[in-house]
């Protein structure tokens, strides 16, 4: 056995190698989908004890490994975990998602926000990710995740998820200092949690700015990228071998600009054609995507031709089959088997 066979598929992916087929995790894939995860929210009803109570969130990121071996664990976590640790109070409510106590709006607030210190605060992550790491050994890579600063400064300005974001765009447009003040300790704060992630056992961290969509493009250059950057040339600084993976939802009109994030690995979604995906990131660009999570309704046949029709466009080398954004919860349990069983044939199929 050489190198190469110890070291998990999706890491060796990761980081450029040429490897026998791409690949394949899903994102949010533990979670509402599965039966054993609805049977253990009955048991805890309060998604952040899910996701803090260490023995709890190891089962919950466990449960997708044991039913269908994909390439990538998943720590099972929430992208706004780390506020508390700031000094922004919240709670994730169930089927709402996240809500910020007391919204930022004020320069008062922003000041009274204090360093992330992860061991302190988040010392839970350690415990989940080193379990993981220790349970699935070289047979998977173990992934962090974070928000990006945008996305978090977009809950914690709003105080909840948002259609239209007029409130932290309002701070946008008005008071854009204020809100650089706020991207930068947030920047800051996501560099020394992704480290801790790393430091902990993540193998891969894939930063989420879930919200930076619904920005223009020359909105996103102002108040997304320049954060992006700082966050990974933050943690290049120190972990220059960790592969980082940068999502944008709804981010066909802001691909290029993902690229210059400093990332190592751009997500992207189904709004884009895979093949144009490559053309317009380049060849040196590694990928990952990008069915639409709708196509897990669709037949057996229809499911594993959209996937044979991605990998085929995205080419031999640097992608990692996902899907474009999270798994929908009324999804069929055995679609989801079949998309992984399907995946992991592909080198006969392609």
């Amino acid at each position: 056995m050489g190198f190469a066979s110890t070291t998990p598929h999706l890491l060796r992916a990761a980081r450029g190698e040429i490897v026998d087929r791409p690949p394949v995790w899903m994102m949010r894939q533990a979670g509402r989908y599965m039966k054993a995860y609805r049977d253990l929210r009955e048991k805890y009803p309060s998604f952040r004890d899910r996701s803090e109570i260490p023995e709890v969130a190891i089962e919950v990121s466990l449960q997708p490994w044991r039913a269908f071996q994909p390439d990538g664990v998943i720590l099972f976590s929430d992208i706004v975990t780390p506020l508390p640790g700031l000094g922004i109070d919240m709670d994730i409510a169930e089927g709402k998602g996240p809500i910020i106590h007391a919204p930022i709006r004020t320069q008062a607030q922003i000041d009274a926000l204090h360093p992330l210190e992860p061991e302190t605060a988040l010392p839970f992550i350690k415990t989940i990710l080193q379990a993981l790491r220790q349970e699935v050994g070289n047979k998977s890579t173990v992934l962090g995740f974070v928000g990006a600063p945008w996305t978090l400064a977009a809950y914690a300005v709003e105080g909840k998820g948002s259609k239209t974001y007029s409130i932290i765009k309002n701070m946008a447009f008005t008071q854009p200092d204020l809100l650089h003040q706020l991207l930068t300790k947030l920047a800051d704060a996501i560099a020394d949690y992704v480290r801790y992630q790393i430091d902990s056992g993540a193998q891969v961290v894939q930063m989420f700015d879930s919200w930076a969509g619904y920005l223009s493009p020359q909105d996103y250059d102002i108040f997304a990228l320049p954060y992006q950057k700082r966050v990974f040339q933050q943690v290049k600084e120190t972990h220059p071998d960790t592969p980082l993976i940068l999502l944008v939802s709804g981010s066909a009109g802001v691909l290029e600009r993902m690229a210059q994030s400093g990332a190592d690995i751009v997500t992207v979604d189904w709004t884009v054609d895979m093949a144009d995906a490559r053309a317009r990131l380049g060849k040196h660009v590694k990928v990952q995507g990008n069915l639409d999570p709708g196509v897990l309704y669709g037949s057996k046949e229809f499911i594993r031709d959209r996937i044979i029709d991605t990998v085929r466009k995205a080419g031999n080398w640097g992608h990692i089959l996902n899907l474009g954004h999270g798994v929908h919860p009324d999804t069929p349990e055995e679609n989801v088997a079949f998309f992984f069983e399907t995946a992991k044939q592909l080198n006969a199929l392609v």
